[in-house]
């Protein structure tokens, strides 16, 4: 008997054909199409390759030779090179201390993009705060970029101290601010003449620069050179605290490191609390060191190396490098204190290691300058030079901070 819920035999061989042939559509599927578990996998590798980037220390490692500069530029191709910086022009015939590239131990540190760059930053300002040194950076990184597009220069105070260039294609803004100690200093008068030391004022922040800092997506600050001198700190009202390079009775004797830690931590919890700040990324970049040898700047001292040193020959107790450690200690500080997250970023520039090891970078005698004929100049660096690594440091810590490639 035929009950009714029973199905025929017929049908029950169409429904197991059906079965079979789902099968094995499945099957070829996997074996010859581009499947989503083999793009799944080389995404899956991609993503680990990049976080083993992202972790790669980028400023522990070595300089290795390359057959051509990697700056991209020349000393005739970038017309905003200053004079004082054109190592070339003033008579610098070797050109080998071009012919380097410095290489993470755990990765490779890619050659700057300024197409990507430009595009990264495409309507925001960024700024570089601090000495004669932060716009010898500056410098570098201006004519890096110049090769991708002309800017226009728009603003030049009278002592050609605060400078702005802008990139219209990009609306892009670049910007140097003066500052010597980043909080407020004023040379200390004596016996109604000037003797050349300085008051600091620790709790004020230099308003020359504090003032543009509300315009600024990017800050990049820097410190040190004018430290080694003899200065009084200050604490409000009108507190002495001590005194670098002074030796007077009743006064604390302090280093100058300890000048420059309070500087940069006074700079760095105001724009930790800024206000009237944007969405703020700074960075400190690390003491760029000097190299004078045989004598002071102002005694005979010379840096007319050739070649970079090794690792195993710099000095890593020196007092460039304390300053160095103390300026990261005060942005490690500082990151556990962030106020408002997702509003301000604080990273490390650190170049100094880098630049310990290249005492042939800077101008020397190749300087121009007619005011002080005879005296070295081994605080700044001849563009093209190794100072164009930091833009590669930069522009890696930027594509990071944006956790996506600049070609995207």
């Amino acid at each position: 008997m035929y009950h009714k819920n029973m199905i025929k035999p017929e049908r029950h061989g169409l429904i197991a054909l059906w079965f079979l042939s789902l099968t094995i559509i499945f099957i070829c599927s996997i074996l010859y199409s581009t499947t989503p578990f083999v793009k799944d996998s080389k995404q899956q590798e991609i993503l680990i390759e990049t976080e083993k980037e992202n972790e790669c220390d980028l400023f522990k490692g070595h300089w290795i030779r390359e057959t051509e500069g990697r700056s991209g530029y020349t000393n005739s191709s970038c017309s905003t090179i200053p004079d004082s910086k054109n190592c070339g022009k003033h008579g610098r015939v070797d050109v080998d201390f071009m012919n380097w590239r410095w290489k993470p131990d755990g990765c490779e540190l890619p050659r700057f993009d300024a197409k990507g760059f430009l595009r990264i930053l495409r309507g925001k300002t960024m700024a570089f705060i601090g000495d004669s040194v932060a716009r010898n950076h500056m410098e570098s990184l201006l004519c890096m970029l110049s090769q991708e597009e002309v800017p226009a220069d728009m603003y030049r105070d009278s002592e050609d101290r605060f400078r702005t260039w802008y990139f219209s294609s990009h609306d892009f803004t670049l910007m140097t601010l003066w500052t010597k100690f980043l909080v407020k200093g004023e040379i200390r008068v004596s016996n109604s003449s000037n003797n050349e030391a300085y008051n600091l004022y620790l709790d004020e922040v230099d308003y020359k620069w504090l003032e543009k800092l509300p315009s600024v997506d990017y800050a990049i600050i820097s410190a040190g050179h004018w430290f080694f001198r003899p200065i009084y700190l200050y604490r409000r009202p009108s507190n002495l605290i001590g005194c670098v390079y002074c030796n007077e009775p009743n006064v604390s004797s302090v280093s100058p490191g300890f000048a420059l830690q309070m500087a940069i931590r006074s700079s760095l919890k105001y724009i930790n609390g800024c206000n009237t700040c944007k969405k703020l990324y700074t960075m400190v970049r690390t003491f760029s060191p000097s190299h004078f040898e045989g004598g002071a700047w102002d005694s005979g001292g010379r840096c007319n190396r050739t070649s970079p040193m090794k690792e195993g020959d710099i000095n890593l107790r020196s007092t460039e490098w304390e300053f160095r450690n103390l300026q990261v200690r005060e942005v490690e500080r500082t990151k556990k204190k962030v106020q408002k997250r997702g509003t301000v970023k604080f990273a490390i520039l650190d170049v100094t290691k880098a630049m310990l090891m290249r005492p042939d970078g800077h101008p020397d005698l190749h300087w121009g300058n007619r005011w002080m004929q005879g005296y070295s100049d081994c605080v700044h660096w001849c563009l093209p030079g190794p100072i164009d690594v930091w833009n590669d440091f930069l522009v890696e810590l930027l594509r990071r901070e944006k956790g996506s490639s600049l070609t995207d």
